[in-house]
């Protein structure tokens, strides 16, 4: 499977001239991909103040999201700030070829930014199928927390949509190989550059680490672009079946 992280410097808390900027990106792209995946608040920036960027489920990213799936014959995955019942949630969307979307809503809520005050956490998991793939994907914050990312054998790739800032960039690094090597599994860790409107600074890092710990694929600090990798189901089902390390797992579910 052929995977694109994309690592924009977004304009602040202005869905309409992110999405113009994605789709030069993606009009640039050399390769085709099977997977496309943006950061975290992909169209806002990693905003706290909801009611003024809230989109809802038939809005325009959403619609962006379905077209451009469509006409590039590709899936896509990214979060935004999502409106519900009244309810504002961090919530990422896959959409795939044909139109179809799945969701899941951001579980931990980073309280040192005050999201937790305005969000609603989301309650589960969300695994999508992609072909004989199976996808986790997760959202920044989560990343911290390993019970919460523990393969439970049910995926092969772990995905981060992610704004994480500069100053914890080792944490960063350090957290996205353990979680490939304790789950034997690829993961995703997908990050924007530039400063947000609050003059917090990023510098990107998007990469792939394959379920060894090795990088596979990454971006040069702090430089907007598209990071490509073409990761392999059967290599990583020969190394699950060569160091069978999934098999002592400890088993619970989660609460």
């Amino acid at each position: 499977m052929h995977i694109a992280l994309v690592q924009p410097d977004m304009v602040w808390s202005d869905a309409g001239k992110n999405r113009e900027m994605y789709s030069r990106m993606l009009q640039d792209m050399t390769l085709q991909a099977d997977l496309i995946i943006f950061p975290e608040m992909f169209t806002t920036g990693f905003c706290t103040d909801p009611a003024p960027v809230a989109e809802t489920m038939d809005g325009e990213t959403i619609r962006w999201m379905r077209d451009t799936a469509v006409t590039l014959k590709t899936s896509l995955a990214g979060s935004l700030i999502i409106i519900e019942n009244g309810l504002y949630y961090n919530r990422l969307i896959y959409m795939d070829p044909q139109g179809n979307s799945g969701q899941y809503d951001k579980r931990h809520l980073f309280r040192m930014a005050g999201e937790e005050v305005s969000f609603k956490p989301g309650s589960k998991p969300y695994i999508a199928g992609l072909g004989k793939w199976r996808i986790s994907f997760q959202i920044c914050y989560d990343l911290r927390f390993p019970v919460w990312s523990r393969n439970r054998n049910n995926f092969d790739l772990l995905v981060y949509a992610s704004n994480w800032p500069a100053a914890r960039s080792d944490v960063w690094n350090t957290l996205l190989r353990a979680r490939a090597i304790e789950n034997q599994c690829y993961v995703a860790g997908v990050n924007r550059v530039g400063t947000d409107g609050k003059g917090i600074i990023y510098i990107g890092e998007s990469m792939v680490i394959d379920p060894k710990g090795n990088v596979v694929a990454s971006r040069e600090r702090s430089a907007e672009g598209l990071v490509h990798a073409t990761i392999s189901l059967d290599e990583l089902n020969t190394f699950r079946n060569k160091f069978p390390v999934w098999k002592d797992w400890d088993k619970w579910n989660l609460v």
